[in-house]
């Protein structure tokens, strides 16, 4: 994941936002258990947000604890539980394969930064995929296909966002119940797909100066590292239609305590972020989020 999916701080209540945050500690002491300390430097909003909607609805037990980054006030956090462990299973998986997959796309410097942080994580990848090894199948597949369609130079925005959508809806496999994973398998489908096209916008300018792939050069015949207007426009509409069809999945499913949350992030949250990303203002409002909220 690639920390897109950000909570609209201004439209949540203070209980929300702290359960938010409580979910966040709480999943970075389960990553540094379950998979090593190292595991927690990949922690995000968007694993965050994977853990909340694995959850079942419910919130876990909370309690406060001093940590490393925080040594001097203590944080709540939430106890683990099985949909907790699952998540940070899954997010270290996740984390851990697209690190790979960036050092197979990356050249220089770059490339050796993806490569470190591939040999940090690699032990608890390695607990990781053996407790979940379908998933573990499952990323391993579909990054196999994203990097077959990367080079071929794919013309396609479909092909490899289906590719890496399919990778994401399969993380709902080991929800409890067989209507859980059918809303979640289509949730995490189009969030998937969101998350690939979100980010090949953001990194447009840079992939097309180095000649790396991103499907938008190839879809839209760019002579330049930007859209032109009438580009942005049909681009801004695709990205609306996954939003769309999250919130069509979201509608049939019970997210329980979590319900106003996702449904602020999923109505407005991903629109702001959509724009800020087009109109190339999305890492300053990102930064100044983390801070707001950490």
């Amino acid at each position: 994941m690639f920390g897109y999916v950000l909570p609209p701080l201004d439209l949540l209540t203070e209980e929300d936002q702290q359960s938010f945050r409580a979910v966040y500690c709480g999943l970075c002491r389960c990553l540094g258990r379950r998979c090593g300390e190292r595991a927690r430097l990949i922690l995000n909003y968007d694993f965050t947000y994977l853990a909340i909607l694995l959850s079942g609805g419910a919130a876990g037990e909370t309690r406060g604890g001093r940590c490393l980054p925080h040594p001097v006030k203590p944080r709540p956090y939430q106890l683990p539980t099985p949909a907790m462990d699952l998540a940070a299973d899954e997010s270290v998986i996740l984390a851990y394969w697209q690190l790979r997959d960036g050092i197979a796309d990356s050249r220089g410097g770059k490339r050796g930064k993806y490569r470190a942080a591939a040999a940090a994580l690699k032990g608890g990848y390695e607990r990781a995929a053996a407790a979940r090894p379908s998933f573990d199948a499952a990323v391993r597949r579909q990054l196999d296909e994203l990097s077959r369609l990367e080079a071929e130079r794919c013309p396609s925005l479909d092909a490899p966002a289906d590719a890496f959508a399919q990778l994401l809806s399969a993380a709902a496999e080991e929800a409890a119940g067989e209507r859980e994973r059918r809303v979640l398998r289509q949730l995490l489908y189009h969030l998937g797909r969101w998350v690939y096209l979100i980010d090949a916008a953001d990194d447009l300018a840079e992939d097309f100066a180095d000649g790396s792939y991103n499907p938008l050069i190839y879809r839209y015949a760019l002579k330049e590292g930007k859209l032109r207007e009438e580009q942005r426009r049909d681009f801004a509409a695709t990205l609306d239609h996954s939003v769309h069809m999250m919130a069509t999945a979201f509608e049939l499913g019970d997210f329980g305590c979590w319900t106003e949350l996702l449904e602020k992030t999923l109505y407005h949250g991903l629109f702001r972020v959509g724009r800020a990303v087009l109109d190339g203002t999305f890492h300053k409002r990102e930064k100044e989020t983390d801070k707001e909220t950490l």
